[in-house]
């Protein structure tokens, strides 16, 4: 089955030409500080809805970054973390369609769900042992989880404070928050994994 074609949010334009010509990366569209939406609508580029699947954008991004740095003990993550990318551009097509029309690529949807929650669920053992907080760390990977889980955290406020003005689907708003759960759940497993020690946080300091 063809896979449905999406329109980009941030248009690409065809070279003067036509035809075979080179395609650019600049429109000048976005010179009056709009940008436009599937379906050719504009808003402003600083909107709430911009705001949310630009915190989106930023971290499908940061798990590009995880991926291509990730050590071979933790290889097996890989397919889990990419497939998170791939999500967060199904939210990110969500989004970036206008308030009552259908998201020409699929929306999230409550199976999407289940799929993150059993994902927890799996790699959940280190949280069931902590006892206190831990700092953000350890080793590499662990970090960079954690990161990406602070920048889950904000692409949720930023969608809530969408949801304010404009409903945002039950199944989205579950699934970012689920998200950042993983994410530090990873972080977690990563430490195990590689035999690193949590830091307790020492209020004391």
């Amino acid at each position: 089955m063809p896979r449905p074609r999406i329109e980009l949010a941030a248009g690409f334009a065809p070279g003067a030409a036509g035809g075979e010509s080179a395609t650019r990366l600049y429109t000048r569209t976005g010179d009056d500080g709009t940008t436009a939406l599937v379906g050719a609508s504009r808003v402003a580029k600083d909107s709430p809805r911009i705001e949310a699947y630009g915190a989106f954008d930023e971290l499908a991004s940061f798990l590009g970054l995880i991926v291509s740095e990730l050590p071979p003990a933790l290889d097996e993550l890989r397919p889990l973390v990419v497939r998170l990318e791939h999500e967060l551009f199904l939210a990110e097509n969500e989004l970036a369609t206008p308030q009552g029309k259908d998201p020409p690529g699929g929306r999230i949807t409550p199976a999407h769900v289940e799929r993150i929650e059993r994902e927890i669920d799996a790699h959940s053992g280190p949280v069931q042992s902590l006892r206190t907080f831990v700092l953000p760390g350890g080793s590499p990977s662990a970090a960079r989880f954690h990161v990406a889980r602070t920048i889950a955290r904000r692409a949720e406020r930023e969608l809530w404070r969408l949801h304010r003005v404009e409903e945002q689907a039950a199944p989205l708003l579950q699934w970012i928050n689920r998200l950042s759960d993983l994410l530090f759940a990873l972080a977690l497993w990563s430490n195990e994994r590689l035999g690193v020690a949590e830091t307790p946080v020492d209020y004391g300091q």
